[in-house]
């Protein structure tokens, strides 16, 4: 099978580690790369600014450079993560040289990030949701009806042991850590825990902290968004890492119940604290393979315990990390993508 992938392919990316996977599953694959195209890292107000002035221009590009890869390559199928700035006459384009159109769709709500998505949905001839809720939701709001399920999963080349310096284990170390982006449930929660353990060494990595008005957390926040083989190694170097998930945001119908941490702590050899919920605990045995807690007061019971007993929590950790790898690889997933593809021909 040949596939066009449309997405970002930075070190680490979610999109670009399940495309890898996709090519060592004996795909043909192309890319085309979001970031190479759409700029969105500026940090500056003035560039920032700039950035949107262009960015209409930008996805112009994008989706001009898609179209040239339709006719280049002549794939059997364009694959598109996410796909905040592919337009739906994009995807007309690749249906009329006889191409199937897929969405791989990574989060919850299909309406918090601008218009493409939303007018793009019922144009697919497949979607692939990480979200169990998510079927139900565009069935619901678009009448989709060729939906499947496919959870996120580590990615062996970046989600892996690594053997660090003593530098490195020095300047990731901590007792308790949040890699993610702020929203107010997370701020919340995290000013709970250090609230009721002033002295445990909490750490939070991740963007979109700047917004957070808890003074109590201000040493915790980092200040840094860690990807690719920094994240590996800040969860490496972490007693225990957190797994708090999203709240429910608009144009969804649940918060998250899974998120790509929950394969990436173990992937990466960290010992995992999970949010507990009807889902989360169908991957991993609670106290065996992860530890797991329901709101913030449990969390900080949960903290307490594991802290207390290192030769537990590695043993957790241990059989977290087997389990991750033998079960929740971005590879395992791509062989399940690559089977409801064939079904489309």
């Amino acid at each position: 099978m040949k596939i066009l992938c449309a997405g970002p392919l930075w070190r680490g990316s979610n999109a670009g580690g399940l495309f890898r996977a996709l090519s060592r599953e004996g795909c043909m694959i192309e890319v085309v790369d979001e970031f190479y195209f759409v700029s969105l890292q500026s940090r500056t107000k003035k560039l920032k600014i700039a950035e949107r002035l262009i960015r209409p221009w930008q996805e112009t590009e994008y989706n001009n450079a898609i179209k040239r890869q339709v006719v280049t390559f002549k794939p059997d199928v364009l694959l598109v993560y996410k796909g905040v700035f592919v337009q739906p006459q994009t995807l007309l384009f690749a249906r009329k040289n006889n191409c199937k159109i897929a969405l791989f769709y990574p989060d919850v709500s299909m309406t918090a990030h601008g218009k493409n998505i939303p007018q793009s949905i019922p144009l697919y001839d497949l979607i692939f949701t990480t979200k169990t809720f998510g079927i139900k939701d565009m069935v619901d709001k678009y009448g989709v009806k060729n939906m499947f399920f496919i959870p996120h999963g580590f990615d062996p080349d970046i989600h892996r042991p690594l053997n660090l310096s003593a530098k490195d284990k020095a300047m990731y170390a901590n007792e308790v850590s949040f890699i993610g982006t702020w929203s107010p449930k997370k701020e919340k929660w995290l000013a709970h825990v250090k609230e009721a353990l002033p002295h445990v060494d909490l750490k939070i990595w991740g963007g979109q902290w700047d917004r957070s008005s808890t003074a109590s957390l201000g040493p915790a926040i980092q200040k840094v968004y860690l990807i690719g083989d920094l994240y590996a190694a800040a969860i490496q170097c972490s007693l225990i890492n957190l797994a708090i998930l999203s709240e429910q945001v608009s144009g969804a119908s649940s918060g998250d119940l899974i998120t790509s941490r929950t394969f990436h702590i173990p992937g990466a050899n960290g010992f995992m604290l999970h949010e507990r919920n009807e889902e989360s605990v169908l991957y991993y045995k609670e106290d065996e393979q992860a530890g797991f807690f329901d709101g913030p007061e449990e969390l900080v019971e949960k903290i307490k315990i594991f802290l207390d007993d290192p030769a537990r929590r590695e043993k957790i950790r241990a059989a977290g990390f087997a389990h991750t790898w033998a079960t929740h690889s971005l590879d395992a997933r791509a062989k399940s993508i690559i089977q409801q593809l064939n079904l489309l021909f």
